[in-house]
């Protein structure tokens, strides 16, 4: 598994009140890291929750006239198996709830359906918030050592114990429904909405959906809306009179120059070189199986 983001403190409290809900309280510790900026960022980068109501209705009146998309149930089924190779060289992405371990990029254990990164706050959100509603899970003692080491690749109080830990979580199905959860409501659901808006076909939805997974959702320059933000200022979306692979061309190459820009060295981009960039060339804009594809040098196929 590999993972590359340092996700936004707004985001990490999305989670939370993903998998809370009522009350005011924002799932940060008041010893965290990320808790000052938390409190000065801004509150969503995502457009359409910026919106006011009239604006979203008229947006969600926009998305219900797109075609399905990767809201279509086999295509969506697509999606998991494709972000599951790149996540974890797998297409059973029913086996990744438990999966576990540091590649070494700094961002200490990545864990789960969408990697997350007990250096990155948003495994220690996650864990918080499921937290409070089954405080007995087997992660629970570990959330002292998730603070400690938030922000870092260190493993300070989470080794021993804390891999198990995961593994045993992961055999709750109440664990694994709130990772999908996360996945579709935090970053599967505003991706594919906003690739509608923006006029793109499921391939388009799809890219945007893996990057934010591995960038994460935030609003600076090497997170996913910092990334569109880019390429828009080089090409017009379809929504926006412009080329659909045109535009995608530019967002991929401004996620590459993102990837291979990151602090640590473990830059393979093979989730755009040789899978995302190899269907947008052969003009495969719907995603259509049968789809072949590389990631890390083995080949992925899904038929028809």
């Amino acid at each position: 598994m590999t993972r590359f983001a340092l996700i936004a403190a707004p985001i990490a409290i999305a989670v939370s009140l993903l998998l809370n809900s009522g009350g005011d309280d924002t799932g940060l510790p008041t010893d965290s890291p990320k808790a000052e900026a938390a409190a000065t960022g801004p509150v969503n980068p995502d457009p359409f929750a910026a919106a006011d109501d009239e604006e979203r209705r008229e947006m969600n009146e926009r998305v219900g006239r797109a075609p399905a998309g990767l809201a279509d149930p086999k295509m969506r089924e697509i999606a998991w198996r494709l972000l599951s190779s790149a996540e974890g060289s797998t297409l059973d992405w029913r086996t990744q709830y438990g999966t576990i371990e540091d590649s070494g990029d700094g961002t200490g254990y990545a864990a789960g359906l969408v990697g997350f990164c007990s250096g990155t706050h948003d495994m220690l959100a996650f864990v918080e918030a499921f937290t409070k509603d089954h405080p007995d899970n087997p992660l629970a003692p570990f959330l002292p050592a998730l603070r400690k080491v938030d922000g870092t690749g260190s493993h300070e109080g989470l080794d021993p114990g804390f891999t198990a830990a995961w593994k045993k979580a992961a055999d709750d199905p109440a664990f694994r429904r709130a990772q999908e959860e996360v996945r579709d409501k935090q970053y599967f659901e505003p991706a594919v909405r906003l690739a509608k808006l923006d006029g793109l076909g499921t391939l388009g939805q799809f890219i945007y959906f893996d990057t934010m997974v591995l960038q994460g959702p935030g609003h600076e320059a090497d997170s996913f809306y910092g990334i569109r933000r880019a390429a828009l200022a080089e090409a017009d979306t379809v929504a926006e009179g412009g080329d659909e692979s045109a535009y995608l061309d530019i967002f991929l190459d401004t996620a590459r120059a993102v990837m291979k820009s990151k602090k640590n060295q473990q830059h393979d981009t093979s989730r755009i070189d040789t899978a995302q960039r190899v269907f947008l060339e052969d003009g495969n804009l719907e995603l259509e199986p049968p789809l072949t594809w590389k990631m890390y040098g083995e080949t992925f196929r899904i038929p028809s």
